[in-house]
């Protein structure tokens, strides 16, 4: 393959003028700071950039405005920067990948790219976009050493991945819209989530996180998954519709769990393993198309509006909690709720569906048999799978 610096001069030779645009017909490799020299004189370049794995230089891309291509850096224990002070548009993926030395990304103009692929950079503390990248299809950031997402303000994307980036404390963009999923997991315990303008969504998974703002959210065409976290009250003041599954588990300290406007999960719906929480009110909820399966230490449950549970029902308490079984029997009574049904307070450890409650006392209540919804939605323990990968 020919050397970066050859296919730049020949590119040039072929331009009358000072600035050309410089198309490689394949990916080039970046040997080291000279070939990155080489490109200055290149305005746009068309074609996939790559960094070469020995290289020990650090790299400068200074002159390119536009790449209509991937920037690859993978496999490199000795570059420490990496930098495109002119770049304005990445038409491409940046793959930044098991960079064990990189403490710079910085690329000052930049402001729209496809992909934002980076994994495994341990000592990459902060993200050098000053002007504030707005747009982009997809982003996954893993295993850095990030401390906030400062420099991606994305208004909408494809896929958001942002995981297992233990020194996070802060994600907030101004994103409105996701189409395929949002997952933001196993960061910093104590990181804070602020998603002010975020409407509409497919998918959005929150686990490990300390908070999670979510004021605009109003409709989920997917699931939403409230695992494992930190903080004590969540609401979604303005969600109305699930498309899917809605799962809230294992969060410990949340004692305040508030959905005022929602009217509709079309599949199932979870909440189990939330030790601190005991009133449950979804006041405008009316119909399941799958499962209900609440369990806990529930004293209040209440779903004033509900008419119809397609799938099974699972309601089990420490507490007493006649009050609420006798408002979902009568459902039950009139094939409200088509499934097998399940109400039981005052258990030893109560669980979710599938299981054989043990009341105070020692006796052991009836089991619902698992759930599985008649609409062949996920059963809620395929549900709870799917969440917990």
């Amino acid at each position: 393959m020919p050397s970066i610096s050859r296919i730049v001069l020949s590119a040039l030779a072929a331009a009358s003028v000072a600035v050309a645009d410089c198309t490689f017909s394949a990916t080039s490799t970046i040997q080291n700071a000279g070939d990155a020299t080489a490109l200055a004189s290149c305005s746009t370049v068309s074609g996939s950039i790559a960094i070469a794995t020995g290289t020990t230089d650090d790299i400068a891309l200074s002159g390119v405005k536009v790449l209509n291509g991937n920037l690859i850096a993978n496999t490199n224990n000795n570059m420490k920067r990496i930098s495109a002070s002119d770049l304005e548009q990445l038409n491409g993926e940046m793959n930044l990948k098991e960079l064990t030395r990189l403490v710079a990304v910085d690329f000052p103009k930049l402001k729209k790219i496809d992909s934002i692929k980076w994994e495994s950079l341990p000592n990459l503390q902060t993200i050098g976009f000053t002007a504030s990248v707005e747009s982009a299809k997809k982003v996954d950031i893993q295993n850095t050493a990030v401390r906030s997402l400062e420099g991606i303000n994305i208004q909408q994307a494809q896929t958001v991945k942002i995981a297992n980036n233990q020194y996070i404390n802060q994600i907030s963009m101004q994103l409105g819209n996701v189409s395929t999923a949002l997952d933001f997991s196993d960061n910093n315990k104590a990181v804070k989530v602020e998603l002010p303008n975020l409407i509409w969504a497919a998918n959005l998974t929150f686990r490990f996180c300390g908070s999670v703002s979510l004021p605009s959210l109003a409709k989920l065409n997917g699931s939403l998954g409230l695992i494992n976290n930190g903080f004590e009250t969540f609401s979604a003041p303005n969600l109305t519709e699930v498309g899917e599954a809605l799962a809230v588990v294992g969060n410990e300290q949340l004692n305040n769990l508030t959905f005022p406007l929602l009217k509709k999960i079309t599949d199932n719906l979870q909440i189990a393993n939330n030790s601190k929480l005991t009133d449950i009110e979804i006041d405008s909820l009316e119909s399941i198309g799958g499962a209900f399966d609440i369990s806990g230490n529930m004293t209040t449950v209440e779903t004033p509006k509900l008419n119809n549970v397609k799938g099974a029902f699972n309601l089990q308490s420490s507490e007493n909690i006649t009050e609420a079984c006798n408002f979902y029997q009568p459902l039950k009574d009139k094939k409200l709720i088509l499934g097998k049904y399940l109400c039981k307070g005052k258990l030893v450890d109560p669980s979710v569906a599938g299981t054989t409650p043990k009341e105070q006392g020692g006796s052991k209540a009836s089991a619902a048999s698992t759930l599985s919804a008649t609409n062949g939605a996920l059963g809620l323990a395929a549900m709870a799978a799917v969440f917990l990968l």
